[in-house]
């Protein structure tokens, strides 16, 4: 059944202005059975604003919901599976839909976690070192320099892929990222190199099995 609209508060006055059910009726196009509520409670309360509607209780608290927003500011990994276990654990039953509904209203959405090589705090002020250094390098310096990198390819299997919870522009904060490591059965290793003249030729480093 859908939602009736709402009689206006001009409409209320005219409707207790003093003729028979009928004729109000008839006149203003409004039912009956809608006059004569709104005709009984000017009689008993003498007023005719409608009632306060609360509507249905939300089933999370407020406090349900901060635990929430905690559990995975802590852990973005968390799932939205393992939100509605934790809330059922301390009594709150509720469904996964609810849980995303509360999360998107913050502006955290479910997102594909970025991979980022697993550098340690050496290795990650080396490259800040680097950084520094030659930020202010023209293109003439950078014609003269070669890139290479390597990469991992299943050979069986595939990469895990997860998501977070985040917001936008936060993809590559330490704790929404996946590191990577180069090892693990079934792969293989590829060298590639590439400089301003364009890209270099691909090597094969190795094939690991499990």
């Amino acid at each position: 059944m859908g939602k009736s609209k709402e009689i206006s508060q001009d409409l209320r006055k005219k409707i207790t202005s003093g003729s028979t059910l009928g004729t109000i009726s008839k006149c203003l196009k409004v039912p009956r059975s809608s006059i004569q509520t709104i005709v009984c409670k000017f009689k008993h309360h003498g007023a005719t604003q409608p009632s306060y509607r609360s509507g249905r209780r939300r089933i999370l608290s407020p406090r349900d919901k901060h635990t929430l927003m905690r559990k995975v500011q802590i852990n973005p990994r968390t799932t939205a599976k393992d939100l509605v276990k934790m809330l059922e654990e301390t009594g709150t039953k509720v469904s996964i839909s609810t849980v995303k509904r509360v999360l998107h209203r913050h502006n955290l959405k479910g997102r594909s976690a970025r991979k980022k090589p697993l550098l340690k705090n050496r290795l990650k002020k080396v490259r800040l070192r680097f950084a520094t250094a030659h930020g202010d390098k023209d293109c003439t310096f950078w014609r003269n320099v070669l890139w290479s990198d390597e990469t991992k390819i299943e050979l069986f299997g595939h990469n895990d892929h997860r998501y977070v919870w985040r917001k936008k522009g936060e993809a590559c904060k330490p704790k929404n990222i996946i590191p990577t490591v180069k090892h693990r059965g079934g792969s293989i290793m590829l060298r590639g190199c590439f400089a301003a003249g364009g890209t270099g030729a691909l090597h094969k480093i190795g094939i690991k099995r499990k």
